[in-house]
């Protein structure tokens, strides 16, 4: 029942205005007994709350002391909601089936953007020869249909007993024993190791860096960004997906999806972690990227599917190239701009 609910909020309110949008949930939520006066006081406090740090950000003279502030990607609260997750990753039916029904997008976008930035196919492995990092892989969702295509693929999660679960999954699989391997540690961590070990996992080291469904968990996405440049060749890919922060995104994946029909379990998302796809390229492009394309996604929770949208809205998949000549983080021309069909999509 309430996937019916949600499924038709999402493809009737997806393409109206902000104003229908709120007024359609207030008038659920008022036959449901849900305060929306609460909502939107919670919604007000977490606005002032991100002006705040905003302005704090703003004030730090350079990279170096943005990064000083923590020091790591990890959020000590997302680690112990995925730690209580760690043993449900294959249950297709489970909390993460719309991850499962994501790797009908994610993939082909992954894998079509590398052949475009490579040009090599090799029949059947058309990944044949790449080195890919999924940070955040979590059980391997991800991790193992890349590694199905060829690549030689590192998943790394800093929740111990996720890896486990990976790498129990994928021992099932004789095919993936030469192709993927797994490691629980952080995205800094791999970073800071030196160039040259017996891995040869250092500097300079993928073709390609994923994070699908990861940077609206992370702590600090200054350190991510920079770690993540650190650790691709010149000329490699960066992959994310991830939720928009506009008015419909918390309409729908905050108020309805976890405070109103309770699809989602409540705090799964915190709306001030998630950035809008011009924040992010602004923020990429600091650290030596180049923005290749941005596109929308969409999920039906009807039909458990996910589909390719104009609007990025709510979801959406970005792909961006480290530069050969990578510039000094921050040191970007003042007057670099920014596609206009990218600000324009951010607004709900």
């Amino acid at each position: 029942m309430y996937s019916n609910k949600f499924g038709r909020l999402i493809l009737g309110l997806y393409s109206c205005k902000p104003s229908a949008v709120c007024g359609a949930v207030r008038s659920a939520a008022g036959r449901s007994g849900f305060s929306w006066t609460a909502v939107c006081k919670q919604r007000t406090l977490w606005l002032q709350r991100s002006a705040c740090l905003k302005t704090q950000r703003q004030t730090l003279p350079s990279p170096i002391s943005a990064r000083s502030a923590s020091q790591t990607t990890v959020d000590p609260d997302e680690l112990r909601r995925f730690q209580s997750l760690a043993s449900k990753w294959w249950d297709e039916q489970g909390e993460f089936a719309a991850l499962h029904a994501m790797n009908d997008l994610r993939v082909p976008f992954i894998r079509d953007n590398l052949l475009s930035v490579h040009g090599a196919y090799h029949p059947g492995k058309p990944l044949a020869g790449l080195r890919i990092l999924d940070v955040g892989c979590g059980g391997g969702l991800l991790t193992e249909p890349l590694g199905r295509l060829g690549a030689n693929v590192l998943g790394i999660d800093p929740v111990e007993h996720s890896i486990g679960t990976a790498q129990l999954h994928s021992s099932y699989d004789p095919d993936l024993r030469d192709q993927v391997c797994y490691r629980a540690c952080t995205l800094e961590e791999l970073s800071a190791e030196e160039e040259g070990g017996e891995e040869e996992q250092g500097a300079g080291q993928f073709d390609a860096v994923v994070a699908s469904e990861v940077v609206e968990h992370l702590a600090d996405l200054e350190t991510f960004a920079f770690c993540c440049s650190h650790v691709l060749k010149p000329g490699g890919s960066l992959f994310i997906t991830t939720i928009n922060k506009t008015n419909l995104s918390y309409v729908l994946g905050i108020v309805a999806a976890e405070q109103l029909l309770r699809i989602v379990p409540s705090g799964t998302h915190d709306w001030e972690k998630f950035i809008s796809p011009v924040e992010l390229e602004r923020l990429l492009e600091s650290y030596g990227f180049s923005v290749q394309s941005v596109q929308g996604m969409l999920y039906n929770p009807v039909s458990g599917a996910w589909s390719w949208t104009n609007s990025t809205a709510i979801n959406y998949a970005l792909h961006a190239v480290k530069l050969r000549n990578d510039p000094q983080p921050h040191q970007t021309e003042a007057g670099s701009s920014h596609p206009e069909e990218h600000a324009a999509a951010s607004h709900s």
